[in-house]
């Protein structure tokens, strides 16, 4: 398996992106833990609706407006990813600022498409 992502703002909802996500990271055999507002499970990957200690993520890729991301910038933090992906609606210059200061890459892409590309 390749390295861990976790998908924060993940949905039950098929036409929803990070829906998408959770199964193109899957078909690509990434590891996903997912966190959402309701849970259930999306392939093989349950939806968890607590903020768990995850060991060893790899990435984050949002799927969370910039007003709804404040509440999670100290949890992602703490969580030391190796880098965050602001997929399209989720850009936060405040929060890039935040990541910076701690060391975290980022990226302001589409996660679908970088592993459409092979570029994840």
């Amino acid at each position: 398996m390749n390295k861990t992502t976790l998908v924060l703002g993940a949905s039950l909802k098929p036409n929803r992106y990070s829906n998408m996500a959770i199964k193109r990271l899957r078909e690509h055999n990434n590891e996903v833990k997912a966190f959402g507002l309701k849970g259930g499970k999306v392939l093989d990957v349950n939806i968890d609706t607590e903020l768990l200690n995850y060991e060893h993520i790899d990435t984050i890729t949002l799927y969370l407006n910039p007003k709804h991301q404040k509440a999670y910038y100290d949890y992602i933090v703490k969580l030391k990813p190796k880098r965050v992906i602001f997929n399209p609606g989720t850009e936060n210059p405040e929060f890039y600022d935040i990541l910076d200061k701690n060391g975290i890459d980022y990226e302001v892409a589409c996660t679908l498409v970088l592993l459409g590309t092979n570029q994840y």
